[in-house]
């Protein structure tokens, strides 16, 4: 299997706009709370905790984001195409608030790759890159904040790859967890031994 390049990549604005029907009713293009209801509904998507969401929660969790001055979310596209979704926060308002004590250029970040048929190998760490990325190309950011399930392997593997080193363990109010930081030198450093190795 060939790696894909880490692009071309893009990001949108996830609109949670719930619909009148679903798509199936009537004929046209899934809308963005039906595409990420299929997402995190997959059993891949455990550990984003919605396994059980209906459509109309999906729904409103992302219109409360679309509301929140210090949550956002975007629709990741590659080749022009949903692929993944990103979140990013303010952490001193929003996940981990009293749980540590963020710096002038914090952001915090999530991020799911959609299940697919037909995995491509490297794809989920191009996805993280091309998220890194973005965040980084914000001036303001100095250090990009994660909070994986500890028992999330296969994520802190790939959060390893780009930079990311565990600060300590954290208990949530929904589970465990690693704070990790990257800083952009961190993300710069992991990116250049990355390409020295090929």
């Amino acid at each position: 299997m060939n790696t894909p390049a880490p692009g071309p990549f893009t990001f949108r604005p996830l609109d949670p706009s719930p619909s009148s029907q679903p798509s199936s009713s009537r004929g046209g293009p899934i809308s963005d709370a039906e595409l990420v209801h299929s997402w995190v509904t997959h059993p891949k998507a455990a550990f984003w905790l919605m396994q059980d969401a209906k459509l109309q929660d999906v729904e409103r969790e992302y219109m409360a984001i679309a509301a929140h001055p210090h949550h956002h979310a975007f629709i990741g596209l590659h080749d022009g195409e949903p692929a993944f979704l990103m979140e990013r926060y303010d952490p001193a308002h929003v996940e981990l608030v009293g749980l540590y004590e963020p710096l002038p250029g914090d952001v915090g970040m999530h991020f799911l790759v959609a299940p697919t048929q037909t995995p491509v190998h490297g794809f989920t760490r191009a996805v993280i890159t091309a998220v890194m990325r973005e965040l980084f190309a914000d001036p303001a950011t100095e250090r990009v904040v994660v909070e994986p399930d500890v028992r999330n392997e296969a994520v802190h593997v790939l959060n390893a790859a780009v930079g990311f080193e565990i600060a300590e363990r954290i208990a949530k109010p929904e589970k465990d967890a690693y704070l990790s930081f990257c800083t952009r030198e961190q993300f710069r450093t992991a990116r250049a031994g990355e390409a020295a190795a090929r």
